[in-house]
C-alpha cells in the first residue's frame, strides 16, 4: 500500500488547487467561528490572512527550492561542470520530471566530454608511434646513417599506411556523427567479394608490427580462413559499408588471436531473399559475458589483460562501433554469439527490402 501511495503522481496544478481549497476552508471556518462566538471580524480577517500566508509560504518554498537548485546546476553545466546533479528526482510531480531530465542531460554531457577526452588521448597515442618511427627513418636517411634502400622505404611505407588507417577511422567516425549515410546496395557474389576483403586484411596483418607498432617484426602467424556455403551464394548490400564491417571484425579478431591462431569468416544464406548471415570467429581469450553489451560502444578497448596476442595494441576502440554503425544502416543486427572457444561475432543483413502490399 505504501509503495502504491509513493507511486501516485501529484501535479503542481493539483497542489496549487489544494492550496486554494484549504485557504477557502480556513477563511470560511474562521468566519463561522466569528459568527457563533461574536468575535470581531477584523480579528478573524487578520488570523485568516496570517494562516493563508503561512500555508502559501510553505507550499511556495517546496516549489521554488528545487528550481533554485536546478538553476545552479544548469549554470554549472554551462561552465563545463558536469559532475553536479539535482536532488529531488524522486519527486512525483513536474519538478521531479524536470530534475530527472536535467540529471540525464548532465550524464549525457559528461559521457560526451569523457569520450572527447578519450578520443584525443587515444588518437594522440596512436599518432605518436608511427610519426616518431617515420621521422626516425627519414632522419636516418637524410643524415646518411642508413641508405634509402627498399627495406628502409618499406618501413617508412608501413608507418605511413598505419597513419592512413587511423585517418580513415576518424573519417568513418565523422560520417557516423553526421547522421545516416545513403546506402548504395546492389547484388554481389559473396565468395569473390569476401576473398578480396580477406586478402586485403591478410596484407594489412602481415604489415602490422608487433606491440606498439614501431618494431621490425610483423605478424604473419594468424591464418585467415573463408567458409562460404553454398559457393555460389549471392547477397544484396552496400559493398563499401560491408567492407568496413568485415575488415574491422577481422582486424579485431587478428589482434586478439593467439600465436599461430586461426580466424574464420563464415557466410550463409539468410531467411529472406538475398539476405546474408556472417560469422567471424577467432581463437583468442573471448569476451566475458558481463562485457558483451559494451564491445560495440565507442572507445571501448576491452578489459582483457594485455597483450591479447602478438600485435595487439588495443587500437582506438572505434572499429567495432563503426561496424555496428554500418550494420545498423542496413537494418541488420550484430552481436556477440556464444562460442566454445574464442569470440564469435554474428552479423545478419536483411537483403532486399520487402515490398509492402
Amino acid at each position: 500500500m505504501r509503495g502504491r501511495l509513493r507511486s501516485v503522481t501529484i501535479s503542481i496544478k493539483t497542489k496549487l488547487g489544494t492550496l486554494v481549497v484549504v485557504s477557502v476552508f480556513i477563511t470560511t471556518g474562521l468566519l463561522l467561528v466569528a459568527l457563533r462566538t461574536e468575535t470581531e471580524l477584523r480579528f478573524i480577517t487578520v488570523f485568516s490572512v496570517i494562516a493563508t500566508l503561512l500555508l502559501t509560504q510553505f507550499v511556495a518554498h517546496g516549489l521554488t527550492a528545487p528550481l533554485d537548485e536546478m538553476n545552479k546546476v544548469a549554470k554549472g553545466i554551462s561552465h563545463g561542470d558536469y559532475t553536479r546533479r539535482v536532488r529531488g528526482a524522486d519527486r512525483r510531480d513536474e519538478l521531479g520530471d524536470l530534475a530527472s531530465t536535467i540529471n540525464r542531460m548532465a550524464d549525457d554531457l559528461e559521457a560526451v566530454d569523457r569520450n572527447r577526452k578519450e578520443l584525443v588521448a587515444n588518437v594522440s597515442h596512436e599518432l605518436r608511434t608511427p610519426i616518431a618511427a617515420l621521422r626516425a627513418v627519414l632522419e636516418n636517411v637524410v643524415d646518411g646513417v642508413s641508405a634509402a634502400d627498399p627495406e628502409t622505404m618499406r618501413t617508412a611505407l608501413a608507418q605511413t599506411e598505419r597513419l592512413g588507417r587511423l585517418v580513415e577511422t576518424l573519417l568513418d567516425l565523422s560520417r557516423l556523427d553526421n547522421g545516416v549515410v545513403p546506402l548504395r546496395s546492389r547484388r554481389f557474389e559473396v565468395w569473390p567479394y569476401l576473398s578480396g576483403v580477406l586478402k586485403e586484411a591478410g596484407l594489412a596483418a602481415s604489415r602490422r608490427p608487433v606491440g606498439s607498432g614501431s618494431g621490425p617484426h610483423t605478424r604473419t602467424d594468424v591464418h585467415l580462413h573463408l567458409d562460404v556455403s553454398p559457393p555460389e551464394l549471392t547477397a544484396h548490400a552496400d559493398v563499401e559499408r560491408l567492407h568496413q564491417v568485415v575488415a574491422n571484425l577481422v582486424d579485431n579478431a587478428v589482434k586478439h588471436s593467439p600465436p599461430h591462431g586461426r580466424v574464420t569468416v563464415r557466410a550463409r544464406r539468410g531467411p529472406f531473399p538475398e539476405s546474408l548471415v556472417l560469422e567471424v570467429v577467432d581463437e583468442g581469450p573471448g569476451i566475458p559475458e558481463s562485457e558483451r553489451h559494451k564491445v560495440f560502444e565507442r572507445f571501448n578497448r576491452g578489459r582483457v589483460p594485455a597483450p591479447h596476442g602478438p600485435g595487439s595494441d588495443g587500437g582506438t576502440g572505434l572499429g567495432l562501433a563503426i561496424a555496428r554503425w554500418a550494420v545498423d544502416l542496413h537494418g541488420g543486427r550484430i552481436g556477440v554469439a556464444e562460442s566454445a572457444r574464442g569470440c564469435r561475432i554474428l552479423v545478419t543483413l536483411p537483403g532486399i527490402p520487402q515490398q509492402r502490399g
